[in-house]
């Protein structure tokens, strides 16, 4: 909502006919035009207005008339940081110009851009959904980020502060302005001015800019998006510790409902949507590339209530003096003595870290994405089931079934419009790899969700070699319509003359003949290779010798384009009679003297196992995680089936067996999904090298568990388990599959077993 104005107040009036002649001659009002000026309503330091010309609208902040507390209401100052963050992108409104002269409108005053958009006063942000709260709390926590991210050299403002021991110097400079504006003596002031003095942080030599007054109410938002175009106030910025920007931002969280004569920081406990101090410092964190533990945070809550006291009694002061901005500025005198007591209460509480009221906890972002995809799952792509079997059933026979359904399709520029795509790509989404696990739980529950938000297998796992090892000529040919969604891929490891559960045994061969690489081999169970838009291929070939001693140097990974002169579709291959053609099917593929460019190696040659490392692994956890959905899904119509049939005079969930059986569905799927997630943590805080035993705990563990629940529910439906009237028998095959899939259940095993007596070597070496 666009901020409100009204007439100006009769204290802050001023000679509009002299700012008139000053814009004039400035050349941003032309000789006949007009100005109108309004007050905003909002505003508790200087006093800022909104001038209107017949052809532009600008916004001015000038200082208050009368005595001035030391050091405050510096415009000046205002106008420096915004014009020097402007000028690097950063969102301000642009400043236009600066006036020292005090004879133009009775103060020092600056100019700049009017910004239309979105300004909530409310934190609790009423009228906005659940989904919007937590998206707007996001772009504020990530602009905050950005904001501490900037080089102060860059932006010539090495001088604009004093630096190093920012703590010691706001404790000192809120308890003068405090000091010098107090109306009474109030002892909870005083005492938390010697608290926060006596507790300053160990060190306190990381230097930012800081805005000093960063709050959700000086943010303007997009008018339709969860994006924030323009930063306001910057009266009290400088250069500083850039955790006390962000324990003021969090301090409404800790904000006690009986504080709500400062309307805009009513509570904000129990509010659905907003997200908790855990996320915003989470997500704050991984913008800035920190760790997560933020020491001393208590400290820097204090001191924001502290300040947030002092700034209190100074609008109380002004009220006394007569020239405050706001008109209820008198009710501000109430709150000092209650500010100070919250102060002291947060710098004495112990405060729980990220994890320890919940492991594996999502950003903020991934909470709001996810929340997102719930909802259009929900009302899209559910709904769609019965739309795209009859759509397969009715192409049983025919050439069209290859074809993505147009129902598809249509869900795929939704989704897209919805900003749910490419959600697997953390480079893309923002997204860490445990938010998607979430994400990848919740689409597992459809066996075409993940193409419509353009993150399904094997189309994933190319994005991911082409985004981490492609050179810029293939990022622009293959990744860049792989991400719009325009073309399909697939990949082409798996031979059948060969046991490809030793995967050094793959005989498809590369031979370079001066420009191009030659490729001659067979591959089978290539996914998606039937689809029509398939455009591309990643062939794993052997381009090395047989040196027993290298043998994971001996294969590379190349391009190969789908209409290459000598690529052959021989035949889709079937799971359980199933062709799943609703993949694009499972395909032998034949390489016949296939001729590509030297340019389409993919980071060279004898790199391929050490891109399939990066492949893997978070194809893997995807993989895993769609599995726990699927088996939540399995257990959902478990339980149905259990709760409306009758057997020998009572319900099938009163036989104690089926009870049991229920019971460890459920077990095993919690134990599954703490697994994956944690799987998913050590990939986002360790790599893929360093999570391979993570990584090949849950390949075993998810498709051991999601095949369990399925048969058990099969079991409980009886002959309708295993007909076409359900989808679980579609669901048992395509678990049973995942046990193959990715190197068999055995392979993962021995690697675990590995992984674990280095590991224990390890240990016993250390305590030697």
């Amino acid at each position: 909502m666009e901020e409100p104005t009204t007439p100006v107040r009769q204290q802050h009036k001023f000679n509009v006919g002299r700012l008139q002649r000053y814009l004039t001659a400035k050349t941003l009002l032309s000789n006949n035009g007009t100005l109108t000026v309004r007050q905003y309503s909002a505003g508790q330091s200087n006093p800022t207005f909104l001038i209107q010309t017949p052809s532009n609208s600008y916004v001015l902040r000038k200082q208050p008339p009368g005595e001035l507390l030391p050091g405050a209401h510096k415009v000046d100052r205002e106008y420096r940081v915004q014009k020097a963050l402007f000028s690097v992108g950063f969102p301000v409104p642009q400043p236009l110009l600066h006036c020292a002269d005090i004879e133009v409108i009775g103060t020092e005053f600056y100019l700049m851009q009017h910004v239309k958009g979105r300004i909530f006063r409310d934190l609790r942000l009423p009228g906005v959904s659940p989904a919007e709260r937590t998206a707007l709390y996001v772009a504020a926590v990530e602009v905050l980020a950005k904001l501490h991210s900037l080089d102060l050299p860059s932006l010539n403002l090495e001088a604009y502060g004093r630096g190093p021991g920012y703590c010691r110097r706001q404790v000192s400079t809120w308890t003068k302005q405090y000091t010098a504006a107090a109306h009474r003596d109030i002892p909870a002031m005083n005492e938390l001015s010697d608290w926060l003095m006596k507790n300053l942080p160990a060190s306190d030599n990381e230097v930012t800019l800081v805005h000093g007054d960063y709050r959700l109410d000086n943010l303007i938002f997009h008018p339709t998006e969860a994006r924030v175009i323009a930063v306001l106030d910057w009266e009290l910025s400088t250069t500083g510790q850039p955790l006390a920007d962000l324990a003021y931002f969090l301090m409404p969280h800790y904000w006690p409902a009986s504080l709500s004569v400062i309307s805009t920081m009513g509570s904000l406990k129990g509010i659905e949507g907003i997200p908790t101090v855990e996320d915003l410092i989470s997500i704050y964190c991984r913008c800035r590339g920190i760790p997560p533990a933020l020491p001393q945070l208590n400290f820097y809550l204090a001191l924001s209530v502290f300040k947030m006291a002092g700034i209190a009694q100074g609008i109380y002061t002004r009220h006394l003096l007569g020239n405050a901005s706001a008109p209820n500025a008198a009710q501000f005198g109430q709150c000092v003595e209650p500010l100070a007591k919250v102060a002291l209460q947060l710098g004495q509480r112990p405060l729980t870290g990220p994890t320890k009221d919940r492991l594996f906890l999502q950003t903020a972002k991934g909470q709001a994405v996810l929340q997102q995809v719930k909802d259009f799952m929900r009302q899209y792509v559910l709904p769609a089931q019965k739309e795209v079997a009859q759509y397969y059933t009715k192409h049983a026979e025919s050439p069209q079934r290859w074809h993505t359904p147009q129902i598809i399709e249509d869900l795929k520029i939704k989704a897209r419009e919805a900003g749910l795509w490419n959600l697997f790509l953390p480079a893309v989404s923002g997204l860490t790899q445990l938010d998607y696990a979430y994400i990848a739980e919740e689409t597992g529950r459809c066996v075409f969700a993940p193409e419509v938000f353009n993150c399904q297998a094997p189309d994933t796992g190319n994005m991911e070699v082409l985004h981490m090892f492609g050179s810029e000529e293939q990022k622009k040919k293959w990744l860049e319509p792989l991400l719009r969604g325009e073309i399909r891929s697939c990949f082409c490891m798996t031979e059948p003359d060969v046991a490809s559960s030793d995967a050094t045994n793959m005989e498809c061969s590369l031979h370079r003949d001066k420009d191009d690489y030659i490729i001659n081999g067979k591959k089978w169970w290539s996914s998606g290779a039937g689809n029509p838009q398939c455009k591309v291929a990643i062939v794993m070939c052997r381009s090395g010798s047989r040196d027993v001693k290298i043998r994971h140097s001996q294969h590379s990974m190349i391009l190969v384009p789908m209409d290459t002169a000598g690529v052959k579709l021989i035949r889709p291959l079937t799971v359980f009679g199933q062709d799943d053609a609703i993949h694009g099917g499972h395909f032998e593929v034949h390489f016949e003297n296939v001729r590509v460019p030297a340019s389409n190696i993919i980071l060279g040659e004898g790199r391929g196992f050490e891109i399939a490392q990066g492949r893997l692994g978070p194809g893997r956890l995807h993989h895993c995680m769609r599995a726990v959905g699927l088996a939540e899904l399995a257990l959902e119509l478990l339980c149905q089936r259990a709760a409306t049939r009758h057997t020998f005079g009572k319900k099938l969930y009163q036989h104690e067996v089926i009870a049991h059986w229920i019971a460890e569905c459920r077990l095993m799927i919690e134990q599954t999904r703490l697994l994956t997630l944690n799987a998913a943590h050590a990939l986002d805080t360790l790599g893929s090298r360093a999570a391979r035993k993570e990584i090949a705990m849950i390949k075993v563990a998810a498709g051991r568990m999601a095949c369990k629940v399925v048969d058990i529910a099969i079991q409980v439906y009886g002959g309708a388990g295993v007909s076409g009237d359900v989808p679980l028998a579609q669901m048992y095959s395509y678990v049973r599959t995942l046990r193959i899939a990715d190197g068999p259940d055995e392979v993962h095993l021995s690697s675990i077993a590995n992984l674990e007596l280095r590991d224990q070597l390890k240990k016993a070496q250390a305590k030697l």
